[in-house]
């Protein structure tokens, strides 16, 4: 990894039930399909356990997937509303206030008093009588903030990916734990699991349509994203994190922050157990200019499982060249594409799912209200953490070129980002090279 051994991040467990857990979390499993049918969501009672009808939410990260997350939270069902913001920026956080007063109309109840910015934002809007936070800030603060929202009494949809590093995710599986002893929900935005489509694909593909699942193949090829472009008023830090996407310790890179959505349908097929081991190459060929901090343009991946299956998988994030998104299952018995929601077996006729398609942002807030008022409590921790190591694993085997263990990279002691978090100046961190950066 890039950075130095880890600091005031999420501690290592030293005990040995701790680690047993971690070795637990390689090898076990969770449901296939999670939160339920639509049907059921939207047939479930009407009071949630706190005995009112109304479900305040905050939101913890006011950027684009933030305001994206609220709305679809507020169109979810009728008996919400939106009462807290929190963003550092608070440029930001004022533009959320213009932008979701509109959209979401009377569900938007923020109080003056209730919008909070700054790095302790996340504190005092949890401190406020919401019942369920929304984290959308940039991954590299999911850990703190799950960890601080479940210990506030919190239910979460918490976005994807939950961590940039293996501290992150042994802080996770920690906090997930808390969070079912506690009886709180835990809802992940891997938004691909609530898709009806992808879910009734899914199921026919592990109940045998195509046979056994022999390998897979992810694609993610897309084009570039966004970038704030400098600001001469801003730190380091600010510009930093106004740019996350292209910075490890905020975004993971690329292909943990968007090809983790590939990753984690790979995952699913394979029964939610973590790969035994994986290498890959990657690098940045088009995007070399300093302006896209230290994060690679392409990763190819292969995994292996401990029973030998494999999944190959290519990420690029490059203008003007060819795009494909989709998840290709090789079975012994036939073939399947799951955003094409086909399967074609090597007899009989081919199938297309052709039911209802309900956004599937919409879908993961019904579910996860409906569980909330059924008493039905949904925590999707297990899988949004094992596919969170996944994509940190391919990452890192780019990043070093070492063919490496999920076990290694689970129990890493390294933490990236800064010790303290404060505006001025940070370190622009170098580009890994292959064989020469070293896997810590």
């Amino acid at each position: 990894m890039l950075d130095t051994p880890a600091n005031n991040g999420a501690p290592r467990a030293a005990a040995d039930g701790a680690a047993a857990s971690r070795r637990q979390f390689l090898a076990g499993s969770t449901a296939a399909v999670v939160g339920g049918s639509l049907a059921t969501a939207l047939a479930s009672p009407a009071v949630h356990a706190a005995g009112s009808d109304i479900l305040k939410v905050g939101l913890i990260g006011c950027g684009g997937r933030g305001l994206g997350a609220a709305v679809n939270a507020m169109k979810a069902e009728d008996n919400v509303r939106l009462t807290a913001l929190a963003d550092a920026f608070p440029d930001q956080l004022e533009h959320a206030r213009g932008v979701l007063s509109k959209q979401i109309g009377e569900k938007y109840a923020v109080p003056p008093e209730q919008g909070f910015h700054g790095f302790d934002a996340y504190k005092k809007l949890l401190a406020t009588d919401v019942d369920v936070v929304c984290l959308c800030t940039p991954p590299h603060f999911r850990p703190e903030h799950l960890q601080a929202a479940i210990a506030a009494g919190k239910h979460v949809f918490c976005e994807k990916p939950v961590a940039v590093a293996g501290a992150g995710c042994r802080s996770v599986m920690e906090t997930v734990k808390k969070a079912r002893e506690k009886n709180l929900s835990v809802v992940s935005g891997l938004c691909w699991r609530y898709d009806l489509a992808v879910r009734e694909t899914m199921n026919r593909i592990l109940d045998g349509a195509i046979g056994d699942v022999l390998a897979i193949q992810e694609n993610y090829l897309t084009g570039t994203l966004w970038h704030r472009g400098r600001n001469p008023n801003w730190s380091e830090m600010e510009y930093q994190m106004r740019n996350w996407l292209y910075f490890t310790w905020l975004s993971g890179d690329h292909i943990v922050e968007q090809h983790i959505h590939s990753l984690d349908k790979a995952l699913w097929l394979y029964g939610d157990k973590a790969p035994a081991k994986c290498f890959g190459l990657g690098g940045r060929q088009v995007r070399t200019d300093a302006q896209w901090g230290h994060g690679y343009d392409h990763f190819a991946v292969c995994y292996e499982w401990a029973d030998g299956r494999k999944c190959f998988a290519y990420t690029r994030q490059m203008q003007d060249c060819a795009n494909d998104v989709d998840d290709y299952v090789i079975g012994s018995k036939g073939r399947a594409a799951l955003l094409r929601n086909t399967i074609e077996p090597a007899e009989g006729a081919a199938w297309r799912y052709r039911g209802p398609r309900p956004s599937m942002y919409d879908v993961e807030h019904k579910e996860l209200f409906a569980g909330i008022r059924a008493g039905k409590i949904l925590n999707n921790g297990e899988y949004m953490t094992a596919s969170t190591l996944m994509a940190i694993m391919g990452r890192e085997a780019c990043y070093t070129g070492a063919s490496l263990t999920a076990d290694q990279v689970l129990n890493s002691p390294t933490r990236l980002g800064p010790e303290k978090y404060e505006w001025g100046a940070i370190p622009v961190p170098t580009v890994a090279m292959p064989g020469q950066t070293k896997f810590a």
